[in-house]
């Protein structure tokens, strides 16, 4: 019988997650499985190097995140009476949409919600919760902290908070690490399940690949938190099942309980995200809205001619047929976003900068010059994009050296103007 690990962490869990990617997709190959999940804490950092070992091993990736829920406002960074500063809920991608929404909920977790860890709440849950599944995560699940400190009317309020935000696709999630805690409050959830007609999947809470790695874990626990091994009021976990085990184990793990172990299987067959390499995701440039119905192509040009006027003062024929090649072939491959971003980024900006790309050479020289961005003498190449996307499919890499008086200004300005909404 088949046993999908829908609660696994890797080193982008830092300082937590120990399992390289590559490492832990061999480990699944070797053990038969024929899909897996990522699920670091409050990031997908790892997703996409996931997503392509996994494929090329013809193992299913299963992209997710264990989210950290604000108990009230994400924006709200006091301590709460009888709450959690952040509660876990992992969080898995149906297929494009919901993998969309998943990054959208993370760089608002990390751009709004930090206090302590990248936070989200349940309003973002309910305006991105399209295409995704959640399930309710270890006892530092909003419900199995609450079950286990008698909060019970508190842990049923959030349970039908999920499934009004999520429907069929919220699950009540269970481990077995051999923890007294978890003894003490899962027979409740198990209870409340039966109660709401909520469906109940197992898991393994995945930090390390072996069994037996649990003391480097700890090690790598310590270093995380700042605190030495000794120190009897450090965080521990108390457990050395934190391993990715096989379908058998895991299968002896619920053996009184099959449906939990058998429902892993329908929440991997509710899954089909496909990733395509091949396709650019450049962000769409916020046209000023004085400038008009204008499209980015337009908007390019007119930008490009008002740096000709600037600079040279009179427009001869040469440099009209040089602006013009470059404008053309720039709004064939689709790029006028992407230069008209970098010069957003760059122009107003007291910046030092280096240009770098393949060979050194400099596609777009005159359009560079033209829009205002500073180059050295040195680049002017007749070397062009055309021949540059031919064999790379992207325009040259500008790479910037910005002043630490105004790099957190210029950074946050551009990370804002261009998010994944934008793309």
């Amino acid at each position: 019988m088949s046993f999908t690990h829908l609660h696994s962490h890797t080193h982008y869990s830092l300082l937590d997650g120990a399992s390289k990617i590559n490492l832990m997709i061999d480990r699944a190959v070797e053990l038969g499985m024929n899909a897996l999940a990522i699920t670091d804490h409050g990031n997908l950092f790892g997703a996409l190097e996931f997503y392509s070992n996994a494929d090329k091993a013809n193992i299913k990736p299963i992209i997710g995140m264990e989210a950290y829920i604000a108990p009230q406002e994400r924006t709200y960074r006091k301590q709460i009476d009888g709450e959690s500063h952040s509660y876990h809920l992992v969080l898995l991608a149906k297929n494009e949409t919901g993998f969309k929404n998943l990054m959208k909920l993370s760089s608002y977790a990390f751009l709004e919600g930090m206090y302590y860890k990248p936070r989200i709440d349940k309003k973002l849950l309910r305006e991105f919760s399209a295409g995704i599944i959640a399930t309710s995560a270890c006892m530092k699940g909003e419900i199995a902290y609450k079950l286990r400190r008698g909060m019970r009317e508190q842990a049923i309020k959030a349970a039908e908070e999920y499934l009004d935000i999520f429907g069929d696709d919220f699950y009540f999630e269970i481990q077995d690490h051999q923890i007294p805690e978890e003894a003490e409050v899962y027979p409740k959830v198990y209870e409340l399940a039966n109660e709401m007609g909520v469906k109940v999947v197992g898991t393994n809470d995945n930090h390390y690949l072996n069994k037996g790695d649990h003391e480097a874990h700890d090690i790598l626990l310590c270093l995380q938190t700042g605190k030495n091994r000794d120190d009897p009021n450090r965080m521990r976990y108390g457990t050395s099942e934190l391993y990715m085990k096989s379908p058998d184990e895991m299968y002896k793990t619920f053996k009184d309980r099959l449906h939990v172990y058998e429902q892993t299987q329908e929440i991997t067959e509710k899954i089909n995200l496909k990733i395509d390499f091949t396709k650019q995701h450049l962000p769409k440039f916020p046209i000023p809205e004085s400038e008009g119905n204008i499209s980015a192509d337009d908007y390019l040009k007119k930008l490009t001619y008002k740096g000709v006027n600037d600079r040279y003062g009179v427009l001869n024929k040469t440099i009209e047929d040089r602006i013009e090649y470059e404008l053309s072939v720039i709004k064939q491959m689709g790029f006028s976003g992407y230069f008209l971003i970098t010069q957003d980024f760059i122009k107003p900006a007291n910046v030092i900068f280096r240009l770098a790309w393949e060979e050194g050479q400099l596609p777009g020289v005159l359009l560079h010059i033209t829009l205002g961005l500073p180059i050295s003498i040195r680049y002017v190449m007749t070397y062009f994009l055309s021949d540059f996307l031919i064999r790379n499919g992207l325009p040259c890499l500008i790479l910037i050296s910005i002043s630490v008086m105004n790099a957190e200004t210029r950074l946050s300005t551009m990370s804002r103007k261009n998010t994944v909404e934008k793309m």
